[in-house]
C-alpha cells in the first residue's frame, strides 16, 4: 500500500506526485510551458480577483449551485427491492445534479477556470480533446464567450456516435478535428492534442478535460471541480443536518468523481465509491484500468493503464464515449492504493438498465457515464439501512446519448 501524505487532501507533493503516481513525463519542448502554467496557476490561486471572476461566472453563466435532489421514487423502488428479498433497508438517495449546468455536464466548471488562466497567460488559441463531446462543448462555449480561437480533437468514432455535440461545437465556432489514428477515440484525440501543443507552443493553451496529464493538470482540474463536493457538503448539512454516508460517481479519467470526492477524503465516516466501465465484462473488452490494468506512463503521468504483456497500451471499450479511456487520473490510482476509495465497475448492459430506470422513475435522462454509477447504486443501496444517506453525481445529461441508446435498444 502506498504511503499516505499528511492527509488525503494534501496531495500532490511539490513534484506533482500522489505516492508513486502522477509526475511530469513530457517532451523537453513542453517543459517550459508546463512550468509556466504551474507558476501562473499558483499565482492565480492567491489572487482574490481570479476567484471572484470565476465565482461570478459559475453563478451567473453556469447556473451554480447545482441542486442536491432527493430521488424519492428511485429510493422507494430500491426499498421495495430490498423488502422483496426479506430485508428492511434501502438508502435515501440524493442526486448531485451537475447535468443542469450550462452545457449539460460538470465539464464547464473546469473549463472556465482554465480559460481564465489562459487569458492571464496571454494565450489566444485554445486546444482541447474530447470523447463524449461534453468537454469539447464546454471549451467551445467558453471560447465563444471570450472570443478565443478553439480547436477540438475528437476521435472519428466518437464524432459519429456523438453527432449532437459535434453540431453544438460547430455552432459555437469551434473547429472539430476528427482523429483517424488508433481506435479513433479519446486516447487518440489526446495524442493529437499533445502533438499540436508541441508544435504551437507560443500562443496555444491546452485545456485538458480530465484530472490526468502532466502536473499541474491533475491537481488543477481537481481544484476547479471541487465546487461539486463543496456544494454537496453544504447542501447535505442543510437538508439532513449531517454529512452523507456514501458517495458514488463514474470514473473515466475521473474529474467529476474527484471533484465530488476530494472535499470528503478526510472524513472517515463517508464511504466513497468510484465506478469504472466494465464494457462487455472484465474478462472481455472494457475500460476498467484500475480493475484490469497496472501502473505505467501515458499522456504525461504515471497511473494505472490497460496494457498488454509488452507494455503496449490496449484500447478501452465502453458504450459511453466518455469512459473508454485506457487509463485514469493519478490521484484515483493513489486513492485505490491507499484504500481510501473503493473502485467498482459496471458493464454496458448494467449502465443501459440504470439509464432506463432513472429516466422512467425520476424523469431525469442521465448521460451514459453517470448511468454506470447509478448501476452500482441500484445494487448497493438496498443493502444499506434506511437512514443511510447516499449521494450520486449525475455528471451529465443524456441528450447526447439518445442515438447510442436507441441503437442498443432496437430503435426504442
Amino acid at each position: 500500500m502506498a504511503e499516505k501524505l499528511n492527509s488525503f487532501r494534501s496531495g500532490p507533493d511539490e513534484r506533482g506526485h500522489f505516492g508513486i503516481f502522477g509526475g511530469r513525463f513530457v517532451a523537453e519542448t513542453l517543459m517550459p510551458l508546463i512550468l509556466d502554467l504551474e507558476k501562473h496557476y499558483e499565482a492565480a490561486k492567491q489572487d482574490p480577483s481570479f476567484k471572484a471572476e470565476l465565482d461570478n461566472l459559475l453563478t451567473h453563466y453556469v447556473g451554480r449551485p447545482s441542486p442536491l435532489y432527493y430521488a424519492e421514487r428511485l429510493t422507494d423502488h430500491l426499498r421495495q427491492k430490498a423488502a422483496a428479498s426479506g430485508a428492511s433497508g434501502g438508502a435515501k438517495i440524493y442526486f448531485k445534479r451537475e447535468e443542469l449546468n450550462h452545457t449539460g455536464a460538470h465539464k464547464i466548471n473546469n473549463v472556465l477556470g482554465q480559460i481564465l488562466l489562459a487569458r492571464r497567460m496571454g494565450k489566444t488559441r485554445i486546444i482541447a480533446e474530447t470523447g463524449a463531446g461534453q468537454h469539447g462543448v464546454a471549451t467551445a462555449t467558453a471560447c465563444a464567450r471570450f472570443g478565443l480561437e478553439c480547436i477540438v480533437y475528437m476521435g472519428s468514432v466518437d464524432v459519429e456516435r456523438q453527432k449532437p455535440n459535434v453540431f453544438r461545437m460547430n455552432m459555437l465556432g469551434a473547429k472539430v478535428v476528427p482523429v483517424q489514428s488508433g481506435a479513433k477515440t479519446l486516447k487518440d484525440a489526446m495524442n493529437e492534442a499533445l502533438r499540436d501543443w508541441v508544435t504551437n507552443v507560443g500562443n496555444t493553451f491546452y485545456c485538458i478535460g480530465t484530472a490526468a496529464g502532466p502536473h499541474p493538470y491533475p491537481a488543477m482540474v481537481r481544484d476547479f471541480q471541487c465546487v461539486i463536493g463543496e456544494e454537496t457538503r453544504r447542501q447535505m448539512v442543510e437538508a439532513e443536518g449531517r454529512l452523507p454516508d456514501s458517495l458514488f460517481a463514474c470514473i473515466g479519467g475521473g474529474s467529476n468523481a474527484i471533484g465530488l470526492f476530494h472535499p470528503f477524503l478526510d472524513e472517515p465516516s463517508v464511504e466513497i465509491y468510484g465506478v469504472e466501465a466494465a464494457g462487455y465484462g472484465l474478462d472481455k473488452k472494457h475500460a476498467a484500468s484500475l480493475a484490469g490494468g497496472r501502473p505505467g506512463v501515458l499522456h504525461g503521468n504515471r497511473t494505472y493503464l490497460l496494457m498488454d504483456a509488452d507494455g503496449q497500451i490496449e484500447e478501452g471499450h465502453s458504450i459511453s464515449a466518455g469512459l473508454d479511456y485506457p487509463g485514469i487520473g493519478p490521484e484515483h490510482a493513489w486513492l485505490k492504493e491507499t484504500g481510501r476509495v473503493t473502485y467498482l465497475s459496471a458493464t454496458d448492459a448494467e449502465a443501459l438498465a440504470a439509464f432506463q430506470l432513472c429516466a422512467k422513475l425520476e424523469g431525469i435522462i442521465p448521460a451514459l457515464e453517470p448511468a454506470h454509477a447509478l448501476a452500482k447504486v441500484a445494487e448497493i443501496a438496498p443493502q444499506e439501512p434506511q437512514d443511510h444517506l447516499l449521494v450520486v453525481n449525475i455528471s451529465g445529461r443524456g441528450d447526447k446519448d439518445i442515438f447510442t441508446v436507441a441503437d442498443h435498444l432496437g430503435g426504442m
